[in-house]
C-alpha cells in the first residue's frame, strides 16, 4: 500500500469517530477540552490498535472474527444509540447518556473500532509479515482519527448550540448511533 492508500484508508475508518465527535460536541455544548482530547485519544487507539489485533489474528481467529465483527459492532452501537433514544423521549431531567463520561467514550470508541480488524487481517494478507511493517499504517490511521475526534468535537458545539435550540440532540444522537450500527451491519451482511 502507498502511503495515499493509507491516508484513504484512515479517512474512510475515522468517519463512524468523527460523526459521533459531532454528536458528542452537539450533547455537550461547550469545549471541554479534556473530554474531546480524552475521547479523540480514545478513537485513534482504538483505531490503531483494532487492525493489529486483526493482524495478529489473522493467522488464528480470522474466520471468527469476521464472522462477528459487524454483529458486535452493531449491538454495541444499537445498545449506546437506544439508551439515548430512550432517555431522550423520557423527561428532560432522566437524561443519563454523557460523552463526557470514561466509559461512554470507552464504548463508543470499542464500537466505532471494531470494523478495523478487518483492515488487519487484510494487512496479513497484503504481505505485512512484520509488525514493524505496520508501524506507519497504524499511526497514520490513529493520527487521522484522533484528528477526525478533534475536529468532529468542536463542529458539534459549534453547530449544537442552534440544533439543540430546536431538538433533543440526545434524541438525534441515539438514532444517529444506530443508524452507524444498521449500517455496519448491513454491509457486511451484503458482501
Amino acid at each position: 500500500m502507498t502511503l495515499l492508500d493509507i491516508i484513504f484508508l484512515a479517512i474512510a475508518l475515522a468517519m463512524d469517530c468523527f460523526t459521533i465527535s459531532i454528536v458528542s460536541g452537539v450533547i455537550m455544548r461547550r469545549c471541554e477540552w479534556p473530554v474531546i482530547l480524552r475521547m479523540s485519544a480514545f478513537f485513534g487507539l482504538f483505531q490503531a490498535i483494532m487492525p493489529l489485533l486483526g493482524w495478529l489474528g489473522a493467522n488464528y481467529f480470522s474466520v471468527y472474527i469476521e464472522s462477528i465483527d459487524h454483529w458486535i459492532a452493531f449491538v454495541l452501537l444499537a445498545f449506546i444509540g437506544g439508551r439515548m433514544v430512550k432517555e431522550a423521549l423520557g423527561p428532560e431531567e432522566d437524561i443519563h447518556f454523557s460523552p463526557t463520561r470514561f466509559c461512554t467514550q470507552l464504548y463508543l470508541a470499542v464500537a466505532t473500532s471494531i470494523d478495523a480488524l478487518a483492515i488487519g487481517i487484510s494487512f496479513a494478507c497484503l504481505g505485512y509479515s512484520r509488525c514493524s511493517q505496520l508501524a506507519v499504517p497504524l499511526t497514520v490511521i490513529g493520527a487521522v482519527s484522533f484528528l477526525f475526534g478533534v475536529v468532529g468535537s468542536v463542529l458539534g458545539v459549534r453547530c449544537g448550540r442552534a440544533i439543540s435550540r430546536r431538538l433533543r440532540p440526545e434524541l438525534v444522537g441515539g438514532i444517529i448511533l444506530i443508524l452507524i450500527g444498521v449500517k455496519v451491519l448491513v454491509s457486511h451482511l451484503m458482501e
